[in-house]
């Protein structure tokens, strides 16, 4: 549901905003005969019209008017940021509508006894042995090995390509590491190094596929001219004391102890996960017994949401959206299609367990808000002030904790 709220700005605070205007694109007037800043307002408005000065000025007055909008509607639910558009204006005064997006009619269905059951989590011997052997693989040593290459090993070598006897761009490098099996190099290359040893130059016969980047290469022959300075292997630790001192983790002394440890690490992951699933499950059947006509400008707003949390994952890893949209030869616009349905159904869960929340009468305290906020704040480790800064104040924690009592209500 969309309703039009028109806000008027005219009389003494418009004109205040007009004159501020003024000053300013004075400064930075050409007008013959005047320094910057100094031309009479009748002269500059002879030159420019008063009409150079509206879209200054509106934006002097365009939070006034937000706040007297919100203000008058303050009985309103709005769900999505306004969108705002200038009706009208003059010497006079400034029209500006506000197009508000009002919380939409939820009808609920079922949901309770929903049907849904919590997967029963077991673990495998054949995963706890797996992750102690990534463990040990993380302590792992590279060092110098005497006699040939073999699969897996890393060489350190030189080398330059050429293409009917001439050298290419792109195509030499020295000291170069690349493991054996890793499959980064052209298909062929790697599998013609195994067997050589330190000093061994050998040339390297290969083909280029025919999807290779650069143009110029597409499917054609190449030489490589490489030798190999040095064979690096991989020594992975034995578990035994040295390797527990490595590891770090108290109590842990003996292969049982970390066997034990490890099981004990991988079924709390896995039962997170189940309860995650559950969660979505219920979420899922409630939300097919759930009317709802949802607002376009709640699916914008969070599907901005989505992106702007996709670009803080990329920065962790060093990344951003531009160099994103370069890689996967994509734009916003497709990323957010992309996201289009899953922020549809994201808010559709939100709307569905506020009205659950409504239907229960759940009720939040500031009390259990706050003691929440310091639990919170300890397991992040942070001050709570800190923390209700980062999540949004203390209304955020108690509407975090309303839409967990509704989750609750589906388990039951």
């Amino acid at each position: 549901m969309e309703k039009d709220v028109i806000v008027k700005i005219e009389g003494k605070e418009w004109k205040e905003a007009l004159d501020k205007a003024f000053d300013k694109a004075n400064k930075k007037a050409k007008i013959d005969g005047f320094r910057p800043g100094k031309a009479p307002k009748e002269v500059f408005l002879k030159k420019y019209g008063v009409e150079s000065l509206y879209m200054e000025a509106a934006d002097l007055v365009i939070d006034a008017a937000y706040k007297k909008m919100l203000e008058d509607n303050k009985d309103l639910e709005l769900v999505a940021q306004p969108d705002m558009t200038v009706k009208s204006v003059d010497e006079t005064h400034i029209e500006f509508n506000f197009k508000l997006t009002l919380k939409p009619e939820v009808k609920l269905g079922k949901y309770k006894g929903l049907g849904v059951k919590k997967e029963t989590v077991k673990v495998t011997k054949e995963e706890v042995d797996h992750e102690i052997e990534h463990m040990r693989s993380h302590y792992a040593e590279s060092i110098v090995k005497d006699g040939a290459a073999a699969k897996g090993d890393t060489v350190v070598m030189d080398f330059e390509g050429f293409k009917d006897g001439v050298a290419f761009d792109g195509g030499k490098a020295e000291n170069y590491s690349l493991e054996l099996g890793s499959n980064s190099f052209i298909p062929g290359f790697e599998d013609q190094l195994i067997g050589l040893s330190k000093d061994e130059e050998k040339e390297v016969e290969v083909t280029f596929p025919e999807d290779y980047h650069e143009a110029s290469l597409k499917g054609a022959k190449a030489t490589f001219k490489v030798k190999i300075h040095e064979v690096k292997t991989t020594v992975i630790p034995e578990v035994g004391k040295e390797f527990f001192e490595d590891l770090g983790m108290e109590g842990i002394d003996t292969l049982e102890k970390l066997e034990a440890q490890v099981k004990e690490n991988i079924k709390t992951k896995k039962e997170a996960d189940a309860e995650n699933k559950y969660i979505d499950n219920l979420l899922e059947a409630a939300a097919k017994n759930t009317e709802v006509n949802i607002p376009q400008a709640m699916i914008n707003d969070e599907t901005n949401r989505m992106i702007n949390q996709y670009k803080q994952n990329l920065s962790m890893q060093g990344l951003t959206l531009e160099q994103f949209y370069q890689f996967t030869n994509s734009n916003e616009d497709a990323l957010k299609e992309q996201m289009k349905s899953e922020a549809e159904l994201r808010v559709k869960f939100r709307l569905m367990l506020e009205e659950i929340a409504k239907a229960e009468k759940v009720e939040i305290t500031d009390e259990d808000a706050d003691k929440e906020a310091i639990e919170l704040a300890k397991k992040y480790q942070m001050e709570k002030d800190e923390f209700l800064k980062l999540f949004g104040g203390l209304d955020m924690v108690k509407y975090d904790l309303k839409m967990r009592k509704a989750i609750e209500v589906l388990k039951g």
